[in-house]
C-alpha cells in the first residue's frame, strides 16, 4: 500500500499545482498539447491515411452511413474521457485510496482523492495510468482496425497522449522530487508534502 489515510507526522506542504488557478501554467501545458497535436495529426495525414478517408464520400450511401465514423469517434471521445478519469480511480485504488471523488470544472474532467496522501512511487504511475493503459489498448486496435476505420481509432490515440499532457507535466515533477515526498491529489488541484527537518 502507498497511500496514507493521514498525513504523517512530520509532514508539511510546500508545493502546489493548480492548472485552474495557474493559468500561465495551464496556458504552456495546453500549447505544448496543441503543437503535439497538430503534428500527430500532419504525421497521420501525410504518413498513414489521408484524413477525408474517414468520410464515406460514396455519392450512392444515406448522409447518416457518410458520418458513421466522425460520429463514433466523438461518441468514442465523450466515452473516453469518463475511461481516462475511471482508469485514474483504478489505479488510486490500487495503490490503497479510500476517498474518491468525481467530477467536472467546465474545462476539466476529473477524479481525485479527497483524504489520501500518496507517495512518490504511487504517484506518478496514478498519473500516467490512462496514457499507459488506453495507449496499449489504442495502438493494438490501429494495428487491427480496417484502414477506413484508422482516423476513428488515431484520433482517439491522439486524444490520449495531448490529453494526459497534465499528468505527464505532474509526473515530471513529482519524479524530480524527494524519496519521502507524499501527495494529495483532490483531482483540481495537487499539493506536495515534505518531511520538515
Amino acid at each position: 500500500m502507498h497511500a496514507y489515510q493521514e498525513l504523517p507526522r512530520g509532514y508539511a506542504s510546500f508545493l502546489k499545482i493548480d492548472l485552474q488557478e495557474d493559468k500561465r501554467l495551464a496556458l504552456w501545458i495546453n500549447g505544448a498539447a496543441a503543437v503535439v497535436t497538430v503534428i500527430l495529426l500532419v504525421v497521420g495525414h501525410f504518413l498513414m491515411v489521408p484524413v477525408w478517408e474517414m468520410v464515406d464520400l460514396d455519392p450512392n450511401v444515406t448522409m447518416l452511413r457518410a458520418m458513421l465514423r466522425p460520429i463514433v469517434m466523438l461518441l468514442g471521445t465523450l466515452a473516453y474521457i469518463v475511461l481516462h478519469e475511471l482508469t485514474h480511480a483504478a489505479a488510486m485504488k490500487c495503490f490503497g485510496a479510500k476517498k474518491l471523488r468525481f467530477g467536472f470544472t467546465g474545462l476539466y474532467a476529473y477524479a481525485g482523492s479527497e483524504g489520501d496522501y500518496f507517495d512518490r512511487h504511487a504517484y506518478i504511475p496514478i498519473a500516467l495510468a490512462p496514457l499507459a493503459v488506453w495507449g496499449v489498448i489504442f495502438t493494438v486496435m490501429l494495428i487491427l482496425v480496417p484502414r477506413t476505420w484508422f482516423w476513428v481509432v488515431y484520433f482517439w490515440q491522439i486524444f490520449n497522449i495531448t490529453g494526459a499532457a497534465g499528468d505527464i507535466y505532474v509526473s515530471w515533477r513529482t519524479a524530480r522530487l524527494a524519496e519521502d515526498v507524499l501527495v494529495k491529489d483532490t483531482g483540481v488541484s495537487m499539493t506536495f508534502y515534505k518531511r520538515e527537518v
